[in-house]
């Protein structure tokens, strides 16, 4: 899957009348803003009518449940983040490397409740939800990958290796948000040194996929 796909897929092409989708966009953000901290079972479909100063029925019109208003939202704010990761190739990878890990983290600190179900899976087995975290994965594996060895299709080791460090890149921003002892920067330099050390576990399993100069020089 390249980058437009994974795009359309973590946000799908609103349709209907330009006041149309520009209404849901203006529902989108001010969900946005709603659940920027506050888990989906906190909030009843009369509480964010409510907040959002507009008739429920609106709401139901646009996104037929509460759930749909959710994913919505969940898919809007992701969509943002990974074209984010896709921009910067003008930059030196290292620079692109470090802004796309502060964009990550920025996403997870301003989007703490939505962070944590596209990570968690959502309740039970989502699909939808694991499409989006699967989405955002491959996103940043892509920019890591292009970042790192010139191209997006990398043999299942590398993937693998860059994988791993996604995954454990999931795991401590969860834990990040919950204790933010760590200043972003801190936090945002220390992934960074992990993947140097993922990258260089590859080069040494695999010496056809060499680790980048910067990653060596952190060794």
């Amino acid at each position: 899957m390249n980058m437009s796909q994974q795009r359309a897929a973590v946000r799908p092409r609103a349709r209907g009348t330009e006041r149309s989708v520009a209404r849901r966009a203006e529902l989108l953000a001010i969900g946005r803003k709603l659940f920027a901290d506050t888990s989906y079972d906190a909030l009843s479909m009369d509480d964010i009518a409510r907040q959002a100063h507009v008739a429920k029925g609106l709401i139901y019109y646009y996104f037929q449940s509460k759930r749909g208003y959710y994913l919505a939202i969940i898919q809007d704010s992701v969509a943002d983040l990974v074209t984010f990761a896709a921009s910067g190739l003008e930059l030196p990878a290292v620079d692109r490397v470090q802004r796309t890990v502060d964009s990550y983290l920025r996403f997870a600190e301003h989007h703490q409740a939505a962070y944590r179900t596209i990570v968690s899976g959502g309740v039970g087995f989502d699909t939808e939800v694991h499409a989006i975290r699967d989405g955002v994965r491959e996103a940043i594996i892509d920019t890591i990958a292009e970042g790192a060895y010139g191209r997006s299709d990398i043999a299942p080791l590398a993937r693998m290796g860059l994988l791993s460090w996604v995954c454990s890149v999931e795991g401590a921003t969860l834990d990040w948000i919950d204790r933010p002892e760590l200043s972003r920067d801190t936090m945002r330099d220390l992934l960074v040194k992990m993947l140097g050390g993922s990258l260089r576990a590859v080069a040494e399993l695999d010496p056809s996929y060499p680790a980048p100069l910067p990653a060596c020089r952190n060794a």
